[in-house]
C-alpha cells in the first residue's frame, strides 16, 4: 500500500474550544523526509496508531476508532489526544484516497527524545485487494502467546490492550504461521484460551451464536467486531463476549478474522484441519462492511 498522501498535525490540547482545526495541519511529501532520527515511535515503537478503511473517500467507524485512539493513549500515559482534531484530520485524509477501498492511519507518538512532544501525524493510501481472502478464506495456525489469560490484568504495563507501534511480535507471528504453510496466526494463552490475530478479531459461529474473546483479557476492542455485531443483533442473531478455550475454534460452524481492512475473512483450516466456509454469509458480512459506517 503505496501512500498517496500525509500531513503532520500539531496537536491541540484536550480542552481546546476551536471548531476548525485546519490552521493545525501540514500537508507533506509522502514521499520525503518527516521524522527526526531521534523520534521515539521510530527508535522505541513508544506510540499508538489507528488503522481507518476507507470506502470511496468515506471513513469507516471512525467515532470508534478514535474512542480506542484515546483507550490506548490513556494506557500509554501519552497526551489525551482532542479527538474532533483528529477526526478532521481523519477526513482530510479520507478525501484523498479516492473511489473503491483505501486506509486511513493515524498515528500518535511520544515525541523526540528530550522533547519536542508528542509528534502526530496521519496517511492515506490505497487498500491492498483482499478479494481471494474475503471469498476463498484463510488458513491459520494456533501460536501460544506466552502469558497466561490473567496476565494483562496483573501486569497492565505490558499494554496488551492498547494498539501501540510496537508490532515486531505481530510480524513475527504471522512470519512464523507463513512458515508452517498458512496464512495468519491467532493467538492463544499459556492456558488455553483463545484470543486474537496478530492483525484482527475472531469471530465463531457456535450454532445461531455469535461469539468473540472478551476483550478485558488484553485483547483490543475490535472495531469492526462492534460493527459486525450491531448488524447480526439487527438481523436477529444473538452474540456476545465469553471466555473461549482455545479448542472452540476448531469446533466452531464457521470462523473469521475480522479487521478494519481486510474485513471479514473466514477461516478455512485451523493447524491444518479444515473449517466449514459459509461462502453466502460471509458476502453478506462483506456488503455490510462495504456501505458507509459511522
Amino acid at each position: 500500500m503505496a501512500t498517496r498522501f500525509a500531513l503532520i498535525i500539531t496537536p491541540a490540547a484536550s480542552d481546546d474550544a476551536r471548531d476548525d482545526f485546519s490552521d493545525s495541519f501540514e500537508v507533506i511529501d509522502p514521499s520525503a523526509p518527516a521524522l527526526s532520527v531521534s523520534e521515539l515511535s521510530t527508535q522505541r515503537g513508544d506510540g499508538i496508531f489507528e488503522s481507518v478503511g476507507v470506502v470511496d473517500g468515506h471513513p469507516q467507524d471512525l467515532a470508534a476508532h478514535l474512542a480506542r485512539l484515546a483507550h490506548s493513549a490513556r494506557l500509554c500515559d501519552l497526551p489525551e489526544p482532542h479527538l474532533e482534531q483528529w477526526r478532521q484530520a481523519a477526513q482530510v485524509a479520507a478525501a484523498q484516497c479516492g473511489p473503491g477501498e483505501g486506509v486511513v492511519k493515524l498515528i500518535l507518538s511520544r515525541g523526540v527524545e528530550h522533547g519536542p512532544a508528542p509528534t502526530a501525524w496521519v496517511t492515506a493510501a490505497d487498500a491492498a485487494d483482499f478479494t481471494v481472502p474475503r471469498d476463498r478464506g484463510v488458513r491459520v495456525v494456533t501460536l501460544d502467546r506466552g502469558l497466561d489469560s490473567g496476565a494483562p490484568a496483573r501486569a497492565p504495563w505490558l499494554l496488551l490492550g492498547a494498539k501501540t507501534l510496537s508490532y515486531a511480535v505481530n510480524m513475527a507471528a504471522i512470519r512464523e504461521a507463513k512458515r508452517r504453510g498458512a496464512d495468519d496466526a491467532v493467538f492463544v494463552s499459556s492456558d488455553s484460551v483463545l484470543l486474537e490475530a496478530p492483525t484482527a478479531t475472531v469471530i465463531l459461529r457456535l450454532g445461531d451464536r455469535f461469539v468473540t474473546p472478551e476483550p478485558g483479557a488484553g485483547i483490543l476492542h475490535g472495531t469492526t467486531q462492534l460493527s459486525l455485531f450491531a448488524h447480526l443483533e439487527a438481523e436477529g442473531y444473538e452474540t456476545a463476549y465469553e471466555t473461549v478455550p482455545a479448542a472452540a475454534l476448531r469446533e466452531a460452524y464457521s470462523a473469521w478474522l475480522v479487521s478494519s481492512v481486510r474485513l471479514a475473512a473466514p477461516i478455512a483450516s485451523v493447524d491444518g484441519a479444515p473449517l466449514a466456509v459459509d461462502r453466502a454469509l460471509t458476502a453478506s458480512f462483506n456488503r455490510f462492511l462495504l456501505s458507509p459506517r459511522d
